[in-house]
């Protein structure tokens, strides 16, 4: 007999019990005698009986299955995100299906709803913004949701992400304390919740606290193009510190300042919003800010466990600490 064609009713005629009492073992369920139970494991053994992941699912209502909806496979945070993700995932025994909606090939609500139709326990939700059409099918499913590096408006699900808000201004403040007055912010997407109700207001906040006027917000500069077509632009506005929410983008203004002789970080100071490799390994290399990526994919995993365990959870709205890196497209003092 192959072993792809063992089923539960030849383990159970070979230990000579019932299907139930080989579901039970199978199952972990106490409720089996001593005897019993080493008797059915010895003919799984033998028979190299592999359960039905999908059938046991179907009984327990579990299927030990986590979905993840995932922007950008191929953008480093992301990536770095799921690493910790992943690594919960495999020590609490969960299987993960990853959906990507790159490009919007895929809307977010078809991508809950495909996972949901493969009765996952939960999903991590990565995307940069929560559309509304997402956000009500969240709330439309009993299925546990936790968003992972970006937040919702008013706080709908639960989060783990950083302080947006006080990042940005200590960014904002390392590049006036280095004398640097005409400060701009380029943007990926300003419609996110991260930009439009955090990023977009601390910016406009610490421009008028220092009297520093309207200020330049430039928005959809989404890759290194973008970035370094910005750059001459940036240079027409007489901007000399600027805070950039993709490295890759920032990439791009730093190599056309290069490319123009413009001399970093003296005539320009930039900063990138979030620090990937990338940002080290450019040169000059670019100040950061800093998120925990990993930590902050684990968190939310740890978060959903326990809510599809129906734990106990202290705080649904988690932010970790980050840290601004001063490297060299900055004044070191």
């Amino acid at each position: 007999m192959r072993k792809q064609d063992i089923t539960i009713y030849d383990v159970a005629r070979e230990a000579k019990v019932s299907m139930a009492t080989v579901s039970r073992v199978v199952n972990g369920n106490t409720n089996v005698r001593k005897d019993t139970r080493e008797r059915v494991l010895k003919v799984i053994n033998r028979l190299h009986y592999q359960p039905n992941a999908v059938a046991q699912g179907l009984a327990s209502k579990r299927t030990t299955t986590v979905g993840l909806i995932v922007p950008d496979l191929t953008n480093l945070y992301f990536a770095e995100l799921s690493k910790g993700i992943d690594d919960i995932a495999l020590l609490y025994k969960y299987n993960i299906i990853i959906t990507s909606i790159e490009n919007r090939l895929m809307k977010e609500d078809q991508a809950i709803q495909g996972l949901l139709n493969k009765q996952v326990d939960g999903i991590i939700y990565m995307s940069d913004n929560l559309p509304e059409e997402a956000a009500e099918a969240f709330k439309r499913t009993d299925t546990p949701v936790v968003l992972a590096g970006t937040k919702s408006n008013h706080q709908e699900f639960p989060s783990v992400a950083i302080d947006y808000m006080k990042a940005d201004t200590e960014a904002l403040n390392l590049l006036y304390n280095d004398g640097k007055k005409n400060l701009a912010l380029v943007l990926d997407d300003p419609d996110t919740v991260v930009n439009a109700e955090n990023r977009i207001p601390a910016y406009k906040k610490f421009m008028a606290d220092h009297n520093l006027g309207e200020g330049h917000i430039y928005s959809n500069i989404k890759d290194h193009s973008d970035g370094y077509n910005l750059y001459s632009q940036l240079r027409q506005d007489g901007i000399d510190g600027v805070i950039v929410t993709r490295d890759i983008t920032a990439v791009g203004i730093l190599n056309a300042a290069t490319d123009a002789g413009t001399k970093i970080p003296e005539e320009m100071e930039i900063v990138t919003a979030s620090a990937t490799q990338i940002a080290s390994v450019v040169r000059p290399a670019l100040t950061a800010i800093r998120q925990p990526l990993y930590d902050i994919g684990a968190v939310a995993m740890r978060l959903l466990t326990k809510l599809m365990n129906n734990e106990e959870i202290d705080q649904k709205q988690i932010e970790l600490p980050y840290e601004l890196l001063k490297k060299q497209s900055t004044a070191n003092k």
